[in-house]
């Protein structure tokens, strides 16, 4: 009856996925990075976001 835990996980990632693809769109790189990023999320979704979390496009915030 409930909802199953891979279900849950499956929803979760997708919707991290989906987020760090808007981002990564959303984001002032040049458009081979988009890309490249885009593939990477959507190829690996699981290693591809933890990827995307630690290597990703950073947004410069106040930082000299």
């Amino acid at each position: 009856m409930g909802i199953e835990v891979g279900g849950l996980f499956g929803l979760i990632i997708l919707i991290a996925d989906v987020w760090a693809v808007m981002k990564t769109i959303g984001s002032p790189g040049s458009t081979g990075n988009k890309v490249f990023w885009t593939v990477l999320i959507l190829i690996l979704p699981v290693l591809g976001l933890i990827i995307w979390l630690l290597a990703g496009p950073r947004l410069n915030r106040g930082r000299p």
